[in-house]
């Protein structure tokens, strides 16, 4: 049993990381060209709905 959590787990967490890295290829997210919180969290969600848009689009 604690294997299979342990498993489940590790799924997740490279799920998330995996994700961290695409979001990283964004230039201007990982130089924070945004000073401003609102203006960095704004183009990190579009980046994050950009994401999306492209893997749905692939599985369709």
């Amino acid at each position: 049993m604690e294997a299979l959590l342990n498993k489940r787990l590790i799924r997740g967490r490279n799920l998330i990381e995996r994700f961290f890295s695409k979001l990283k290829h964004f230039r201007r997210i990982a130089t924070r060209y945004d000073k401003l919180a609102a203006n960095f969290l704004a183009i990190v969600q579009f980046a994050s709905m950009r994401l999306w848009l492209r893997a749905s689009a692939s599985t369709a």
